[in-house]
C-alpha cells in the first residue's frame, strides 16, 4: 500500500482538508504531488546520516517521533512549527519547499499558498507514520532495518512512490527515481 493511500485511510487526508479548508479531492490531489518529494527527502536524509537508517530514527524521535503523526489527527490545529522544523531537515531550504510547492502547484492547478501550508502538515504524518512503524521492533538493529524496509516501500523499490499521481515522475529529471534532487537543482538555478 502506498503512503497516500495510508493517509487518506487513516483520515489524514481528511485533517488537511479540514484544517486548510479545501475539499477532499483537493487533499489528496495535493498529497499526491507532495509525497515523492517529502519521501525522497527522507531517502537522502538517510544518505546523509553518518549511521544510516540509525541516524533517521533517531532524529524522527528528536523531531516527535510517533506523536507528530497523532497531532495531525487530533482535533486541535496541527504545530505546523514541527513540521517546519521536519522540512528544514530534508529539505535545508525554505527555497526548497517552495519550489516543490511551485511544482506541485504547475502540475495540478492547486494554489501554491495551500501547498506551501500542506508541506509541513504531510512532512510530520510522514516522519510520524516512520517512526511509529519502525519503533515496534526490539533493538536498534532491528528497528533501523524496519525502518529501511517502510521508507523503501514508500518509496517504492521499483519507483512506485514517484509514480504517485503521475506528478513524481514529471518533476523526476533525471529518472532516478527521486525528484528531489531534480527539485533542489531547479531552486539552485532560482536563486542565481
Amino acid at each position: 500500500m502506498d503512503i497516500a493511500a495510508i493517509l487518506k485511510q487513516s483520515g489524514a487526508i481528511g485533517s488537511i482538508a479540514q484544517q486548510l479548508g479545501v475539499n477532499e479531492q483537493v487533499a489528496q490531489m495535493g498529497a499526491e504531488a507532495l509525497l515523492p518529494s517529502i519521501l525522497g527527502g527522507f531517502k537522502k536524509q538517510t544518505q546523509a546520516q553518518p549511521s544510516g537508517l540509525e541516524g533517521l530514527g533517531g532524529l524522527l524521535g528528536q523531531l516527535g517521533g510517533g506523536g507528530l503523526f497523532d497531532s495531525v489527527l487530533a482535533p486541535e490545529p496541527t504545530p505546523v512549527e514541527k513540521g517546519n522544523d521536519i522540512l528544514g531537515q530534508i529539505f535545508g531550504s525554505k527555497d526548497v519547499s517552495r519550489a516543490v510547492a511551485g511544482q506541485a502547484s504547475g502540475s495540478t492547478g492547486i494554489d501554491p499558498s495551500i501547498l506551501k501550508k500542506m508541506l509541513p502538515i504531510l512532512a510530520m504524518l510522514v516522519a510520524g507514520y516512520l517512526a511509529k512503524n519502525s519503533s515496534g521492533n526490539n533493538s536498534a538493529g532491528e528497528s533501523s532495518g524496519g525502518l529501511g524496509s517502510i521508507l523503501g516501500g514508500l518509496l517504492g523499490g521499483g519507483g512506485q512512490a514517484s509514480s504517485a499521481g503521475g506528478i513524481g515522475a514529471l518533476l523526476d529529471l533525471d529518472g532516478d527515481g527521486n525528484p528531489l534532487d531534480d527539485i533542489i537543482g531547479m531552486a539552485g538555478k532560482l536563486m542565481k
